[in-house]
């Protein structure tokens, strides 16, 4: 595959994953700091659909032959410090690194500071590699792949995954169906408060 070809295609597949970032809000940060909080799975379920899909997606591309893949290494330490250290940064901006730019993109300005604490996060870790590298990158199995493991080819794992995922989202929804978390009022009907403010408003225009 090209260069350009990639490019293209990082962008279509960006815009779907940001038009349903926005659309399901996602990027809000009270819905992040919900999920965080186990009060709103609005967020995984979002999450999951677009493990699911990039795995259908890059099991079309890896059997066509157009993409390479190319994992990497497992560094116990490593995955479980920085996730706690992400999560942990999460729950407290209420943002992470790609709802951010969502946020700045629909004019929180107080997304520019995480954008920023992140961008000097990472500047910072680059300096300090050297230093970490003997105490966060070693202690793992290396590249560890499930298709060395079970010696199945990778495009029926992934779609056997995303076949999981879809299962386990259809049961999440069940247990907790998105108005339910997003509101009974969130697909734009007019709500029982907002009905008698209606009538309230009708009652004495006619009146005047």
């Amino acid at each position: 595959m090209s260069l350009l070809s990639s490019i293209l295609i990082g962008l279509v597949m960006g815009m779907v994953f940001g038009i349903a970032l926005e659309k399901s809000r996602v990027f809000e940060a009270g819905m992040i700091v919900g999920q965080m909080q186990l009060r709103n799975f609005t967020m995984l379920k979002v999450f999951l659909t677009a493990v699911a899909t990039g795995a259908v997606v890059l099991a079309a591309m890896h059997g066509l032959g157009l993409i390479k893949l190319a994992p990497k290494a497992t560094f116990y330490t490593a995955d479980v410090v920085g996730g706690l250290i992400l999560g942990a940064g999460i729950a407290l901006a209420g943002a992470c690194p790609g709802t951010v730019l969502a946020q700045i993109g629909v004019g929180y300005r107080d997304a520019l500071f995480t954008l920023v604490g992140g961008l000097a996060g990472a500047m910072a870790f680059s300096y300090l590699e050297p230093t970490l590298r003997p105490m966060l990158l070693t202690g793992g199995p290396g590249k560890l792949t499930f298709v060395e493991l079970t010696g199945i080819s990778y495009e029926v794992l992934a779609l056997g995954f995303a076949a999981v995922l879809v299962v386990a989202l259809v049961a999440l929804e069940r247990w907790r169906p998105w108005k339910s978390d997003l509101g009974t009022d969130v697909d734009g009907d007019f709500g029982p408060t907002e009905q008698a403010a209606g009538a309230r408003g009708a009652h004495l225009k006619a009146a005047e």
